[in-house]
């Protein structure tokens, strides 16, 4: 047989992780209410689904955002035949108007610097490929989304340069670890391209406030290299302070626009990961030419613009929806984080994103790696909820966790919680958090925890909950 490529082949898509592992654990047996209540619960999944039925709403108001309905089969034939890889002119439109809607309307965005990829994915290689060469790196402050390894590197050849940020200042980037991660890559005679930062961060939760993105900002016009902002998470800010983005900051700063770009998509703001619309937005001339000459790769479908066109250009909805919105992240991610300072587990304290940063450390055998992965394995196969390590995000202490709370129904959450509060009583873990800003403070003990177990089974078992007909049930079958 004939060789097959060793890009093809190679470890480059990063499938052999834990964070892909926790995937599979769950698709080979997938918790379902009713067929299914032993199956593992999907907590590695960064998916926003608590505000379907409000699109769901406004799709049936309006038929003809649709080219394949009575009332848009209209506009079939020109969204059918051929669009140039520039996008359409209302799509193009339309996504610069909501990028600076989520942003709070204190920045506006040329829509003729709007290049669209398939997905976040695709506009993150597309921006590899456009800034730097094989064997050239991006730095990137850890922890970081473990799909970046592959996103940027598997088919580019480009190097990510971990900036290690610990749990001593909440993982916060200062100028010292930008800094040492770049003399360090000087020594090993690594080409630093460019920085990238994910702001709100993936998996944090958090976002780094004017000050910080001014140093950043500093940073890279001294080093004279790129800075990409992956600002996919903007509109998933669901507490105060308001969220800062890299657009703003720079029309308060002497910099060189050439060297910044941002990487959006709508994957997580309205929650249409499968649409496949990502987008990169450069203030260089050059790079956004280039781009939009390789986004003939992954263009989003003619379909889907002009759906996403037809639904981002109704102001009111759009209001109305990226309010709600927050209000249910706020409120899922409140109750979440309570519960389980409850039952003694604390997380990092965040305001933004569709995940918490567990803190399992305590429950670790022994500070290491290959403890964390024990553990890991312990959640995966004994208390059947795909959760992520912290070591596949590069964090550089073992012991924390990424765990989503948007991707699921109010009973799927109730489970997961219920599975992890007794697995906390049933290792004789319930504790009192230590008092630290890292954790969610709490005065409760043991017996006050085993009363909300009582009342937690209460609530899973009661008829109205377990009824097939229960609208939670059904809205998982």
């Amino acid at each position: 047989m004939a060789a097959i490529s060793k890009i093809a082949t190679g470890n480059g898509h990063g499938e052999n992780s834990a964070y892909f592992d926790g995937w599979k654990a769950y698709e080979t047996n997938p918790f379902h209410p009713t067929d299914r209540p032993d199956g593992v619960i999907q907590m590695g999944l960064a998916e926003n689904q608590l505000c379907f039925d409000f699109i769901e709403k406004w799709l049936m108001e309006h038929p003809e955002a649709s080219i394949c309905t009575a009332e848009g089969v209209s506009k079939f034939k020109e969204t059918a035949l051929f669009q140039d890889y520039h996008g359409i002119p209302e799509f193009r439109q339309a996504v610069a108007k909501f990028m600076g809607k989520v942003r709070g309307d204190r920045v506006k965005f040329d829509p003729d610097r709007i290049v669209m990829s398939g997905g976040a994915t695709g506009a993150h290689e597309m921006v590899a490929f456009c800034l730097a060469d094989p064997g050239e790196a991006f730095l990137v402050p850890t922890p970081y989304y473990p799909g970046f390894d592959r996103d940027l590197r598997w088919r580019t050849g480009v190097e990510l340069v971990p900036v290690v940020c610990d749990s001593a200042n909440d993982f916060k980037v200062t100028i010292d670890s930008l800094q040492s991660a770049y003399h360090k890559a000087q020594e090993a005679n690594i080409k630093i391209k460019g920085l990238l930062i994910t702001n709100p961060s993936n998996p944090l939760g958090t976002f780094k406030d004017k000050d910080t993105l001014k140093n950043i900002i500093n940073f890279v016009n001294e080093k004279n290299i790129h800075l990409i902002g992956d600002e996919i998470y903007a509109a998933t800010v669901f507490m105060e302070p308001e969220f800062v983005s890299i657009s703003e900051v720079i029309e308060e700063v002497e910099c060189n626009r050439d060297l910044i770009h941002i990487v959006y998509s709508l994957s997580k703001d309205m929650g249409f990961p499968g649409f496949r619309v990502g987008i990169v937005y450069s203030y260089n001339d050059t790079v956004t030419s280039c781009a939009r000459k390789m986004s003939s790769f992954g263009l989003v479908s003619s379909q889907t613009q002009h759906l996403i066109a037809t639904m981002l250009s109704n102001d009111e909805f759009i209001d109305n929806f990226v309010a709600e919105s927050r209000e249910r992240l706020f409120k899922r991610h409140k109750y979440f984080t309570w519960t389980l300072s409850q039952i003694g587990i604390c997380s990092l304290k965040s305001n933004a994103g569709l995940f918490i940063w567990m803190d399992l450390r305590k429950l670790l055998k022994e500070k290491t790696f290959e403890a964390e992965m024990d553990l890991w394995r312990v959640i995966i196969d004994e208390v059947k909820l795909n959760v992520s390590p912290g070591s596949s995000f590069h964090c550089h202490e073992p012991g924390w966790f990424r765990v989503c709370f948007a991707n699921m129904d109010d009973y799927s959450m109730e489970i997961a919680l219920s599975r992890i509060r007794n697995f906390m009583v049933k290792n004789n873990e319930t504790m009192v958090p230590p008092r630290n800003k890292l954790c969610r403070r709490t005065s409760l003990k043991l017996s006050l925890s085993r009363s909300l177990s009582r009342k937690m089974d209460d609530f899973i078992m009661s008829p109205s909950i377990m009824s097939p007909q229960s609208p939670l049930v059904q809205a998982r079958t």
